[in-house]
């Protein structure tokens, strides 16, 4: 067995490094960067939600704590700059539909309608999107478009969406005059219910059908 000098050993060293030296070098420099750029993306990430999340508290406070035309109007400034400077949160969807209500509650139903399809053409959360649908067909039919938010309803949901559903549905045929199929409606979204107590007016709107009928 061969055994080699520290002096041996030393210019191996140097000449392993003049060789592959600069390409592990760069190596280790483009690890350290995913590694660091990684946690920055991470942080940055968090720091978004954060502000997103603190904003959209402030919002709520201004629409719960204050009826008035002023606090609504301050919710509404505040939503909307959660959607400018957040678009990619979840509060930036919530911002939306808090906005949309705003809007109904001023008759301003086309710019209701704006907002809540922002929300169901964005892809990500079906149940958001789900209650963004509900609430834009009945705006749709405020403005006597009953039979456009008759077609929004596809896909399969299940539960306390499907019972929201099938009563909105329900409203929207009764409007168009159609009550046999508003009362199917009626009943789909009681049997939909866990406890059909939970939704009182469901059976009242069942009953005022059948003395109808």
């Amino acid at each position: 067995m061969t055994y080699q000098t520290e002096e041996e050993q030393v210019e191996k060293l140097k000449e392993l490094w003049n060789r592959h030296g600069m390409p592990l070098l760069t190596g280790v420099v483009l690890a350290l960067a995913g590694v660091f750029g990684w946690n920055g993306w991470n942080n940055y990430q968090s720091a978004q939600s954060a502000n997103a999340s603190a904003l959209y508290q402030s919002m709520l406070e201004a629409v719960l704590g204050d009826e008035s035309v002023q606090a609504r109007t301050r919710a509404a400034e505040l939503a909307e700059q959660l959607r400018s400077d957040y678009p990619k949160t979840r509060y930036a969807q919530f911002a939306a539909l808090m906005q949309a209500r705003l809007a109904v509650e001023a008759d301003d139903f086309a710019g209701a309608e704006a907002l809540l399809r922002e929300v169901v053409e964005r892809r990500g959360d079906d149940t958001l999107q789900e209650i963004a649908r509900q609430r834009l067909a009945r705006v749709l039919a405020q403005q006597e478009r009953a039979e456009e938010g008759l077609a929004l309803f596809n896909g399969t949901v299940s539960g306390e969406l499907l019972a929201g559903r099938e009563e909105v549905r329900g409203d929207l045929l009764l409007t168009l005059g159609r009550q046999a199929e508003a009362r199917s409606a009626y009943q789909a979204a009681l049997e939909a219910l866990e406890d059909p107590r939970a939704r009182p007016q469901l059976q009242l709107k069942l009953d005022d059908l059948a003395e109808e009928a």
